[in-house]
């Protein structure tokens, strides 16, 4: 089943972020390459969309939520119908609860 993958403004502001992040404590080179990366595995869900765990901290949530894993980096996607919806990128370094009250 190949479905559409959507981003939302906020997880592309959070791509942006991750980009500046790096692109400040490193270089161009590494800020590409983690960017490029989480977007590449986004893709997965074209295929398989279902690939991802359940958010166990978001199940509270009436809609399926779930999340991919790119280094740091939560993928934290919706599934509605033939979309996913990628909702935002979580670095998983920070206090995990701060991923349940976010805005989804």
């Amino acid at each position: 089943m190949e479905i559409t993958v959507l981003w939302s403004d906020s997880a592309i502001s959070d791509l942006q972020n991750i980009h500046d992040y790096y692109l400040s404590k490193a270089n161009l080179k590494v800020a590409r390459k983690i960017v490029n990366a989480i977007v590449n595995k986004s893709e997965l869900l074209i295929d398989n969309p279902r690939i991802g765990q359940t958010e166990e901290l978001l199940k509270h949530k009436k809609e399926e939520i779930r999340y991919l894993v790119e280094g740091n980096y939560k993928i934290v996607y919706l599934l509605e119908g033939e979309m996913a919806f990628i909702a935002t990128i979580f670095d998983c370094r920070q206090n995990p609860e701060k991923l349940s009250t976010k805005e989804i």
